[in-house]
């Protein structure tokens, strides 16, 4: 079949863009929403200690999830300087070698979480009372990890090819099966967080399954056979060197919630966990429309700068920053405004509402700058250089936030480490803005 991302070569930017980013939008929506559902059923019918959990248990499953992302991530880069380029064969044969790395890694690692389950939960601050509900549900958690890194490398070949709508299907399935499966296991069955944990292990197995049937029966160009398959080294190395780039910020992600973890518990105890964990939720859900804007316009950018149309780069790098700013400076607002209830929504325990209600609005306040991190490193990405891709995506958790962490709770206690993200945002934003500005030049 015939891909369908020719028109990012030649139709409007700000329709390309609408098009991609409101469909990725709509499942980083519905994905949190999910997300966010998970915790109000585990916090109102498990119990604040279960929040912590969840809490510990999510950095550490995604971490090995992210595997997928960062091989999709790799490979769509590719998949779409290729089809700008017309070597379809190049991107068949890229899509061929993420599916091997990207169930061989997804295994492995899966294997590493079994053996080595109750090591890896107290590094990420898996102690006192959580750290047994902790390893039941990591361990559930698991089986479905492998199912999540294919749907999530599914994902950006989905939108490579011009399918944004089928990639937001992606996302939705699994959420829609968690929210179903919550009240039914949680409730209803009275399973507790082991309901929980099944819940999202069923749902990761319905995106994989979707995700597979759209390749072989529905509108996918690609072709896959055993021979794409088999490893092309000189594409596994591109693949790697770019999916680095996903998979290093993930992993500083994940060293941050070691380093976080700790110092909510040694700061705020159970507490300090379960309000970082009502906090996160909310950041998930409030970022969703910038991180639909940065999806979308990671086709249209790699496809433009594969065909040598420098100008429509150009021109799509400004549109999705100016978008992306208004919208972040918005739900800044809105945050501000109604932090109560948001708080409220997730846990009846008083003293949670209390604490998490200041601690989140000092969280968000440079929400307005997060635009220019997230789209600085994913338009180097999507251009094929690594380098600067990593540095940008490095840049809030690894180069401010978790110096932050670690410093400033030695001064201000639990409170330095909620005025340690916005330091982060906007210090990320400050070095985006100059890579950007000096490439924007270039172009």
């Amino acid at each position: 079949m015939e891909n369908k991302n020719h028109s990012f070569g030649q139709a409007p930017i700000g329709k390309l863009l609408l098009q991609q980013a409101l469909p990725a939008a709509v499942g980083i929506l519905v994905l949190s929403i999910y997300g966010i559902v998970d915790t109000i059923f585990v916090g109102r019918f498990v119990s604040s200690l279960g929040i912590a959990t969840v809490t510990v248990v999510l950095p550490i499953s995604f971490l090995i999830a992210s595997i997928g992302m960062s091989i999709g991530v790799g490979g769509a880069s590719i998949i779409s300087r290729a089809f700008g380029d017309a070597d379809d064969e190049r991107a068949y044969h890229t899509f061929g070698n993420q599916i091997g790395m990207t169930l061989t890694l997804a295994l492995f690692f899966v294997a590493i979480g079994y053996v080595f389950s109750e090591e890896i939960l107290k590094l990420f601050g898996g102690k006192g009372d959580v750290l047994e509900p902790a390893k039941d549900y990591f361990n559930i958690i698991l089986i479905g990890i492998p199912f999540m890194a294919w749907a999530m490398m599914c994902n950006n070949v989905i939108r490579a090819e011009g399918y944004p709508k089928v990639a937001m299907y992606t996302l939705i399935v699994p959420a829609v099966f968690n929210i179903i499966l919550d009240p039914i296991l949680i409730v209803w069955f009275d399973m507790g967080l082991e309901g929980a944990a099944w819940a999202t292990t069923i749902s990761y197995m319905a995106s994989a399954g979707y995700s597979l049937w759209f390749f072989i029966f529905g509108k996918s160009s690609m072709k896959m056979s055993i021979g794409r398959i088999k490893p092309n080294l000189k594409i596994t190395n591109e693949i790697a060197s770019l999916g680095a780039v996903t998979f290093a910020r993930q992993g500083t992600v994940s060293v941050l919630a070691i380093v976080l973890n700790n110092e909510l518990f040694k700061y705020g105890g159970e507490m300090g966990l379960s309000m970082y964990g009502v906090i996160s939720r909310v950041m998930m859900f409030a970022n969703f429309p910038v991180l639909g804007i940065t999806q979308g316009f990671v086709p249209i950018a790699g496809y433009n700068h594969g065909a040598k149309l420098q100008n429509r780069v150009h021109a799509t790098i400004r549109l999705a920053l100016r978008s992306s700013t208004l919208v972040a400076f918005m739900i800044f607002i809105l945050i501000l405004i109604f932090t109560g209830p948001l708080v409220s929504v997730f846990t009846a325990d008083q003293n949670l509402i209390r604490a998490s209600i200041p601690a989140m609005r000092k969280s968000f306040l440079a929400t307005p700058l997060l635009a220019f991190s997230l789209i600085g490193s994913a338009y180097f990405q999507a251009v094929g250089k690594a380098k600067p891709a990593l540095l940008l995506a490095l840049s809030k958790q690894g180069i401010f936030l978790i110096p932050l962490v670690i410093i400033m709770p030695a001064f201000f206690g639990l409170e330095g480490i909620w005025y340690s993200f916005p330091l982060a945002d906007t210090g990320a934003a400050i070095i985006s803005y100059f890579y950007l500005k000096k490439e924007t030049k270039a172009l």
